[in-house]
């Protein structure tokens, strides 16, 4: 027998000389051999990539790494149950899709060999749940894979869970409440408290303390959070010349073809998002860069949309969806002359789409969440680690 195998033994209960409670083994037999040595539990896999690339070592060696696996497991049940609860129906919809939208994102391309046809695996359900909005599906989410042919980082994969929610008779402001009772109950599922881990500040081993995220969180406007970073009021109304100047003096780059709510949304992601620790919502996005989301009810020139960030990561985004027809036609026009232009991350036209929304569709709030983030949040994790078999580079 080496170590490794696997044994099955019948016997009876009892106790050892010590008293330690053992079993009398009456009969045994091999059920499984093991035909190449473990790795040592504590040297044998200390390189990150090789406990990639070889998950199933990983998993029979570490228990840390088996208990994540379920944790992500009770996330992702928590937050069914939790939209399960308030009456919304889980539908799925299509991973390859002809034009790409929901998300400026780079896609990945493939092909259809019976319909000689190029197609993108999605970036996004959005665009499909709103059509399910549309045909009087009122309350609807999909929790599934996305794909996005972009940088590999602690926080990014190329493919990634993604739950996309939308409510009718709701806006982006229902959502706040909404979001965070979802993460909430994901952390006390995954926690048994409304706790998320985070290194302790002392801690050079990587140790891990529970942080209370239990109440209600904080909300400011981008503006504001961005006035407070820079030391100096900005508005929507601020002008670009201004905010470049802005933007110089923090030392923030930023193309010439940019206006000023994508200045504003480079300063943000810089100096606000980056910096966030506790989870905040920012509220009230430059309209130029939310082309899905409604104008704000009473605020010029910013969108009914906000972001959930939590120690530097983007957990999540909601938004007042743009129902009106006509002007969800000009967004995606400009869109398709920037990806006409080049840009691979801007959104084509989606003339199905369109007319599906020329049907109306009704007030709706709508949420999308990272849930590989999210599942980082509660466990204090790499999303690398999270997952059960992240990409990795050929050996």
């Amino acid at each position: 027998i080496d170590l490794g195998d696997l044994i099955e033994v019948t016997g009876q209960m009892g106790s050892s000389k010590t008293g330690t409670r053992s079993l009398i083994v009456r009969s045994w037999r091999l059920i499984g051999k093991c035909l190449r040595p473990l790795p040592n539990k504590w040297k044998g896999l200390t390189d990150p990539e090789a406990r990639v690339r070889t998950r199933y070592l990983d998993l029979a060696i570490n228990a840390d790494s088996r208990q994540l696996i379920t944790a992500r497991s009770s996330v992702l049940r928590a937050i069914r149950e939790t939209l399960f609860a308030k009456g919304f129906v889980e539908v799925e919809t299509p991973v390859l899709q002809q034009i790409h939208g929901g998300a400026t994102a780079r896609p990945f391309v493939t092909h259809s060999n019976s319909y000689d046809l190029d197609l993108y695996l999605r970036i996004a359900p959005e665009l499909y749940l709103k059509r399910l909005c549309v045909g009087g599906v009122e309350r609807v989410f999909e929790l599934g894979r996305a794909f996005r042919n972009e940088g590999v980082d602690f926080s990014h994969n190329p493919e990634f869970t993604l739950l996309e929610a939308y409510q009718a008779h709701a806006d982006y402001l229902t959502w706040i409440d909404g979001c965070r009772e979802l993460i909430q109950n994901a952390a006390e599922a995954a926690n048994s408290a409304q706790v998320v881990l985070r290194p302790r500040p002392d801690s050079t081993d990587g140790n891990l303390e529970p942080v209370d995220i239990s109440g209600v969180w904080p909300v400011k406007t981008v503006h504001d959070a961005v006035s407070e970073a820079l030391g100096e009021r900005i508005d929507p109304g601020t002008g670009l010349a201004t905010l470049r100047k802005l933007a110089d003096a923090a030392g923030i780059p930023y193309l010439a073809r940019w206006d000023s709510g994508a200045i504003v949304l480079e300063l943000y992601e810089h100096l606000v998002e980056a910096r966030t620790e506790q989870p905040t919502f920012y509220t009230d996005f430059p309209t130029s860069v939310s082309p899905l989301t409604r104008p704000h009810r009473s605020k010029r020139d910013v969108a009914e949309r906000w972001d959930l960030v939590a120690w530097g990561v983007e957990l999540a985004t909601a938004y007042s969806e743009l129902t009106d027809p006509v002007e969800q036609r000009r967004r995606l026009q400009e869109q398709s002359l920037l990806a006409a232009g080049g840009d691979p991350e801007a959104m084509e036209l989606d003339e199905d789409f369109l007319q599906a929304m020329e049907y109306a569709m009704p007030p709706t709030g709508g949420l999308g969440m990272g849930v590989d983030r999210v599942v980082m949040l509660i466990t204090g994790r790499s999303i690398r680690e999270t997952l059960p078999f992240p990409l990795a580079k050929p050996r």
